[in-house]
């Protein structure tokens, strides 16, 4: 009521000075109007004396309110102020933001919040007057704290509570990592805030523990220290790569600067990392200008690989290194510099140097020895002809005397005897010993193709069964029903097969055997034994038993022998890509084997009757044929050849199986046409073609070879040495029959007395048909 009461005193009084000095403006206007000036002075004071009254009544006013409304206030403060803070208070006690956390000065907990029930799953019943904050916290933390806080403040902490609040009750401020346990046993990382709290006499009544939640930055710390982890590893596992390489390696910028380098490439120059980074790239060699054209090469191709350069360590000492060199980038595909490897490549160049000196020497000793080797060959085929003719001489005539009418005397007789033995026996070393040599300079022509081994074996029976006979050996040769075929030489597989035949015979026991076997050896191989059951070989003898001139003992044995048969014959074997083995055992004997690869029988391939059609059409009604002279010793290709000119019908077809014969045929029947095979026995086909081409008979008979000897060089060979044309086996029909067309044409311009083609223009064709 006082309040109100002086509120209407105020009023009152504002409303009568406002009056006042109303009614005095009005009597100063008056005058002022009228200008009445004995009034004027007087009014002026009135106006005056009235201003004056206002402005202190209204000074008065105001300091009466003034003092009223701080008065007012001074009553009105505590009550608000109490109001207020008890909202505060509540708002912070339940928020569920943070946990609040508040104990005694023993640390037993008497406030636990809303945000403490709702983080840590406990009721404010369930702890409080009950536990202490280091009850519902991470005891192994807390030890450690513990002992964090003793080496800091040089005293013994105990871990628990103590440990909490250690530095709060040193009036530190104190923020910490801390793992609540739950009610439910999980674990909650929290950030906590810890402060003591005293009453109004400064005395310690208690603790206050606000915390967050913690789990979302530990999740993002614990991901950031695996990803910073994990990069530690990564340049880690970099660097261990770079430093692990046996090779100098080095980076550098764009500009040719040296970003980094490894230890290798230290201990290259002599400098340390720190010296070299930073440095030029080109000051790292003795051709700067050289090294600095490198970087700009890697710049401008990405990848530059073995580019040489001098390396220049600090001593002075120089070394040759091959670098490979390429462009990096980071992640947004901008060029960051050069990454290179240097390999030390001093030896190397060293080795290269020697190496091309030694192959200086190589090229002259193979040089020498070829010619050496050529000087041997044309002297041991000096030696064999020179050898031959008086040969040839004292075997002939010894054969006459022994064959005179009356037949010499028996001593006369032992003595021809023994001349034939002798003689035989040096004409079959000189043949073996050109055989070798010409192996070994490796001017052996095979003519390898499909053979019948069956037919082989036959013809070996028929020859060396008089001597098995002689010596009262018995011969068991395979049935010849059953019929083998290889690819081989045929010549070469019986020279092969009467070797071993001839020495199962000579060194086998008296009355003993010698058995022949051809089988099947898997599925692409065929085998050929011969077993003796001579005295066998032992180890020593098997290991020497391939040696030249080596006998193995036999050479007081009274056997002839020369030592070489069985090289020869295991290197015809090889070259024609077989292999040869022997199987002994001592007082039981000895088995030699070869194999070779199997074959299909020899067939007409690609025969087409329009091919044959047109010379069945040609064939002279008048019966005179052209001849065709083939000289072949293959039966099978003989057979072929036969069929061939069967079905052709315009041609008279004359054999013969060797040079000798061929040459003596051709001399004879004067043939329109010869087919020569290359690779035949005693003479071969060149030797054949020579004598033809020497006797004014037959030098104008058009030659064609047919041989297995199909590479390019075997077919140059055969049109250089004079062949008219040079065609390969397996025979293809169309050009066969081409061939022998354009051989009879030829022939025909010669008897007409036409001009034949030029050599030329036959050699050209030749090549073609041949191809």
């Amino acid at each position: 009521m006082s309040v109100i009461r002086n509120s209407s005193v105020e009023r009152l009084t504002a409303i009568g000075f406002a009056a006042t000095l109303l009614v005095l403006l009005w009597v100063g206007v008056i005058a002022l109007v009228h200008e009445d000036s004995g009034n004027r002075a007087a009014v002026h004071v009135l106006v005056s004396i009235g201003l004056l009254l206002c402005f202190l009544g209204g000074l008065l006013l105001l300091a009466k309110r003034q003092a009223r409304l701080q008065a007012a206030r001074q009553s009105a403060t505590p009550a608000a102020r109490l109001l207020k803070a008890g909202a505060l208070q509540d708002a912070i006690f339940n928020s569920v933001n943070f946990s609040s956390i508040a104990t005694d000065a023993q640390g037993v907990i008497q406030i636990f919040n809303v945000g403490a029930e709702r983080m840590l799953g406990y009721q404010a019943a369930d702890v409080v007057d009950k536990l202490t904050p280091a009850d519902i916290s991470d005891a192994q933390e807390l030890i450690v704290r513990a002992g964090a806080l003793s080496d800091e403040f040089t005293t013994a902490i105990r871990p628990g509570f103590e440990a909490l609040v250690y530095k709060a009750m040193r009036g530190i401020e104190d923020i910490y990592d801390l793992t609540y346990i739950r009610a439910d046993g999980t674990r909650l990382p929290a950030l906590v805030s810890v402060t003591a709290l005293h009453g109004p006499d400064g005395r310690l009544i208690g603790f206050l523990l606000i915390g967050t939640d913690n789990t979302a930055r530990k999740q993002v710390e614990a991901e950031q220290a695996l990803l910073d982890q994990r990069l530690r590893d990564q340049q880690f596992y970099t660097r261990s790569l770079i430093e692990s390489n046996i090779d100098p390696l080095i980076t550098t910028d764009p500009c040719g600067t040296i970003s980094d380098v490894n230890h290798q490439m230290e201990m290259l120059t002599g400098r340390t990392r720190d010296e070299l980074i930073g440095a030029p790239f080109m000051s790292c060699f003795t051709e700067p200008q050289r090294a600095g054209e490198a970087i700009t090469r890697v710049l401008r191709e990405s990848k530059v690989t073995n580019y040489e350069l001098t390396a220049l360590a600090r001593d002075g000492k120089e070394t040759v290194v091959s670098f490979n060199a390429t462009t990096f980038h980071d992640r947004d595909r901008k060029l960051q510099g050069v990454f290179a490897a240097a390999r030390d490549v001093t030896e190397r160049k060293h080795f290269e140097h020697a190496l091309q000196e030694t192959n200086v020497e190589l090229q002259t000793a193979r040089e020498a020895a070829e010619k050496a080797n050529r000087a041997k060959s044309e002297f041991l085929s000096s030696m064999s002809h020179e050898l031959r003719t008086p040969l040839n001489a004292v075997l002939g005539f010894a054969q006459l005397m022994a064959s005179e009418v009356p037949p010499p005397p028996p001593r006369q007789q032992r003595s021809i005897d023994q001349i034939l033995k002798g003689g035989w026996y040096l004409l079959r070393l000189i043949n073996e010993i050109l055989d070798l040599a010409m192996i070994e300079s490796g001017k052996v022509t095979m003519s390898q193709e499909p053979m019948s081994m069956t037919d082989v074996l036959q013809d070996c029976k028929g020859m060396i069964e008089p001597q098995a006979t002689k010596r009262g050996i018995s011969m068991t040769f395979p049935s010849f029903d059953k019929v083998f075929y290889i690819h081989a030489d045929r010549t070469r597989v019986k020279q092969v097969m009467i070797n071993l035949l001839s020495n199962a015979i000579k060194y086998n026991a008296s009355g003993g055997s010698v058995i022949v076997q051809c089988v099947a050896s898997g599925t692409e191989r065929v085998r050929i034994c011969v077993k003796d059951t001579g005295t066998g070989l032992s180890a020593d003898h098997l290991a020497q038993l391939f040696q030249p001139f080596n006998r193995l003992g036999q050479e007081d044995s009274g056997e002839e022998g020369t030592g070489i048969g069985l090289v020869v014959t295991k290197q015809l074997v090889e070259l024609m890509g077989g292999t040869i083995g022997v199987d002994s055992a001592v007082g039981v004997g000895t088995v030699f084997w070869v194999e070779f690869a199997s074959a299909q029988a020899p067939a007409l391939d690609n025969i087409e009757e329009v091919a044959l059609e047109r010379r069945l059409l040609q064939a002279p009604e008048s019966g005179e044929q052209p001849t065709l002279l083939y000289v072949e010793d293959n039966p099978a290709n003989l057979a072929l050849v036969e069929q061939l000119i069967a079905r052709r019908g315009d041609l008279k077809l004359v054999t013969a199986i060797d040079a000798y014969l061929g040459i003596e045929l051709a001399r004879a029947y004067l043939p329109d046409v010869i087919l020569m095979d290359i690779n035949l026995p005693g003479m071969s086909g060149y030797g054949a073609l020579k004598v033809l081409r020497d006797d004014p008979a037959t030098a104008h008979i058009p030659v064609l070879a047919l041989s297995a000897n199909a590479v390019p060089r075997d077919i140059e060979k055969g049109l250089e040495a004079g062949f008219f044309r040079y065609l390969t086996k397996p025979i293809r029909v169309r050009e066969f029959m081409d061939a022998l067309d354009v051989a009879l044409h030829h022939a025909a311009e010669i008897r007409s007395g036409q001009a034949p083609r030029p050599a030329s223009q036959d050699h050209q064709e030749s090549k073609e048909l041949s191809c």
